[in-house]
């Protein structure tokens, strides 16, 4: 199965990002969008991204032109979709929303097209169940910004053909990304797996210990080898992608996360981190400030519990068949950044010790808490 015609619908950060990427690498790409006002604002942020690739000489001014060259805005959908080999849905992240786009994606796509969906944390089945071509049908997750994230999740669904799965993955690399393949199609894939119940567990730590949110934070990145402390991470993220994962992903697993009410709270309360100038942090304007995270600062917390969760969660993918302890790690340092492995940083804790915890956290907290049974076989 060879591509050469992809088609992105959905022009906002994610949809231009990877339309840019994808035309970076010499596909031939088609920028799909309901209003033409979305599109023209799209092309002149590929524009002006690629402008600064010429500046910095990353590309020469040729190659820039001659990318953008390759990039089509069309709001038709038939008209968008008509030479397509591959098309990479990134509309928001709406169950409803997404199954309408596929209802009438499905009418006009000729039969061989397959279908990727760029969500984050909502099931390919069910989505692939809706068309007429499950078996064409596949997850391909991109991280903000795909211009200079790395990692890319592979969902295959229950029905994706191998060929499927293997043409996906061909086209990752093509693109320059690392792919994981999460093997299962299961709630918040791989990295949401990981980080969404992590930012939950955060707020249980700070309530149970009255550390402050910078002592937090400062353990989360000097002990646990995190590019920046969690609660920076999740204003980062915006509190709107973090509740609506948190829902989706509650929803269809309780084992996953104990919601804690604060994160819906400031989801409501329009807190959003960065991009609403508040979130755990208060920010002054829309330049990036970085929290003042101290190694002092990291030694007042013991981040154990955090460790515990994080690491009962990929214990959990191991166990159910959806990943692998290295594709965990591969994903976490390139999707997390993580700059020490996760299983390392573990053995430096004691499995033991994180065991303990776990079952103590059971007995005061509920059931939530048991430790997955791939940790209790690494005790030894």
């Amino acid at each position: 199965m060879a591509i050469k015609n992809i088609a992105v619908l959905g022009s906002g950060v994610m949809g231009h990002g990877i339309a840019q990427v994808s035309a970076t690498a010499g596909y031939d790409v088609v920028l799909r969008d309901i209003e033409q006002g979305f599109l023209d604002k799209a092309m002149e942020k590929i524009k002006w991204s690629l402008d600064k690739l010429v500046a910095k000489e990353k590309i020469s001014r040729e190659e820039g032109d001659a990318i953008f060259g390759r990039i089509t805005p069309v709001v038709d959908l038939s008209d968008a979709v008509k030479n397509a080999e591959l098309v990479i849905e990134v509309v928001p992240e709406i169950m409803d929303l997404k199954k309408k786009v596929y209802a009438d994606l499905d009418r006009v796509a000729a039969p061989k097209v397959v279908f990727a969906s760029n969500t984050s944390t909502l099931p390919i089945t069910e989505i692939a169940n809706t068309t007429s071509r499950p078996e064409k049908f596949i997850g391909i997750h991109f991280f903000n910004p795909p211009q200079l994230m790395k990692l890319v999740e592979v969902i295959p669904g229950e029905k994706t053909s191998k060929e499927v799965t293997d043409m996906t993955l061909d086209y990752v690399r093509s693109v320059n990304k690392q792919a994981v393949v999460c093997r299962k199609d299961v709630p918040g894939f791989i990295i949401n797996r990981l980080f969404i119940p992590m930012v939950h567990e955060a707020c249980f730590v700070k309530d149970r210990t009255g550390a402050t949110l910078e002592e937090i934070d400062s353990a989360v990145k000097f002990k646990l080898g995190f590019p920046m402390g969690i609660f920076e991470l999740a204003d980062f993220t915006g509190m709107d992608v973090i509740h609506k994962a948190t829902v989706e992903m509650h929803l269809r697993d309780k084992k996953v996360i104990n919601p804690h009410p604060l994160v819906e709270k400031m989801f409501e309360e329009k807190k959003l981190g960065q991009k609403s100038g508040e979130g755990y942090y208060k920010y002054s304007d829309d330049k990036y400030e970085r929290v003042a995270l101290s190694e002092e600062l990291a030694e007042k917390v013991n981040p154990i519990q955090l460790v515990a969760n994080i690491l009962n969660n990929a214990a959990w993918l191991v166990t159910n068949g959806a990943s692998d302890i290295e594709e965990i790690e591969k994903a976490a340092q390139l999707g997390l950044g993580l700059k020490k492995p996760l299983f390392d940083t573990a053995r430096e804790i004691g499995i033991k010790n994180i065991v303990a915890e776990l079952n103590k956290l059971a007995a005061e907290h509920g059931e939530f808490y048991r430790p997955d049974p791939l940790l209790l076989s690494m005790q030894g």
